[in-house]
């Protein structure tokens, strides 16, 4: 409660928390939903309605970087296992009208004594006073959003037709990217699944996934390699967590025409070999800063080098002269109907979805309004009072 001359009258200070259980219960994994908000998400994007980290607003988020060696005993160090902290904060616009931040730890050690490689956390905050309104477990949030933005883009740019769809890299987010999808394509029977190998623990994991809840799926492909995957899949959506510079290599004749590639972690494909086909990215902004800090050079033929993010490669077509700089697309001008999606049966279209805070901020929104409405979660309390003030 506000008072005419802006101060506030009730200096309580409380917030919800919402534990992994809670977040089920509020309605994360809700597929079809997540579709929906993210496609907001993208529309308010479009508009420039929304903030994220640094001075031109797009950074992906705030992450800490570990040296290689430390004088100092016990010393956290980079190595192998993708060991790495990072806050993402962002606003957003709209209905939301709301700031928020998710903060996690990943180490790929993580597993070995039973726990996901990255635990996360997403905070709510109100935007005009800083007041916390929602703490929440973030790890089925941050998979569910991230997967919703594949759902996005078989919804807007997959052929009517589609049946075959391709999981590469059957983890956590291909599980997520294959829940929206199936909510927006009810035609799918046949699911292509590459693994390290046919018979790797996630890829079996995900055909038991498979086999429970999609029935109307009649075939389950176990894939020996990239080609097997590739061909004749109508939709392929990728997630592969690999060591830098062993992202998988997709191939041009590969691909049917008409195929939906969709990538929202690691791709590798010949930058001359996609010229002419359609790409369609989230933030362009976010590529470009991706770039700048990256700034990789050319091999000894003086061919650029692979970042293992398609969203950036484009930005380095651009700036080799390969493609233009409008002949990129986002999801917002498709959605706005500023630009076209699919525009024909035969179009092969290339999707880059590198995931967003404000993405998160959204679904975050989501749990927590149905939370609120129907009692979930805990109420903690800050202060009745502040002590200094």
């Amino acid at each position: 409660m506000y008072t005419a001359g802006g101060g506030s009258m009730d200096s309580k200070v409380e917030f919800l928390f919402l534990n992994e259980e809670d977040m089920i219960k509020a309605g994360v994994l809700d597929a079809d939903r997540a579709v929906d908000t993210v496609g907001e998400v993208i529309t308010l994007l479009s508009e420039g309605d929304y903030l994220m980290g640094g001075r031109a607003h797009n950074d992906h988020g705030v992450q800490l970087i570990f040296p290689e060696k430390s004088d100092i005993p016990n010393f956290p160090l980079a190595d192998s296992a993708d060991r790495r902290f990072m806050a993402m904060p962002a606003y957003l616009g709209g209905r939301f009208h709301m700031c928020g931040e998710k903060w996690y730890g990943s180490n790929g050690n993580n597993r070995s004594i039973g726990l996901p490689r990255s635990i996360l956390m997403m905070m709510l905050n109100d935007v005009e006073t800083g007041k916390p309104l929602a703490y929440m477990s973030g790890n089925l949030l941050s998979s569910m959003r991230t997967g919703a933005m594949p759902g996005l883009a078989a919804k807007l740019l997959a052929r009517d037709d589609s049946k075959v769809l391709t999981l590469v890299g059957p983890g956590v987010i291909c599980r997520s990217s294959l829940r929206a999808i199936m909510s927006q394509r009810f035609d799918i029977d046949t699911i292509k699944i590459k693994g390290s190998s046919p018979t790797s623990a996630n890829a079996i994991k995900m055909k038991e996934y498979i086999e429970e809840n999609y029935p109307q799926v009649k075939n389950i492909v176990l894939c020996r390699d990239m080609e097997e995957a590739l061909k004749d899949a109508d939709i392929i959506t990728e997630a592969v967590s690999c060591k830098e510079g062993e992202w998988p290599e997709y191939k041009r004749e590969w691909l049917k025409p008409g195929a939906l590639v969709i990538s929202t972690s690691t791709f590798n494909m010949e930058h001359k070999s996609i010229v002419d086909l359609k790409k369609v990215i989230d933030n362009y902004g976010m590529y470009e800063n991706y770039a700048e800090e990256d700034n990789v050079g050319y091999d000894e033929n003086g061919n650029r080098l692979h970042t293992g993010c398609m969203g950036e490669d484009f930005v380095y077509m651009v700036q080799d002269g390969l493609i233009e700089r409008d002949s990129l697309t986002t999801f917002g001008e498709i959605i706005r109907g500023k630009k076209p999606g699919r525009e024909s049966d035969d179009e092969i279209i290339l999707v880059s979805i590198e995931g967003m805070p404000t993405e998160d901020v959204a679904w975050a929104y989501e749990c927590y309004t149905y939370a609120l409405v129907h009692d979930i979660g805990t109420k903690l309390k800050v202060w009745d009072r502040p002590y200094a003030f």
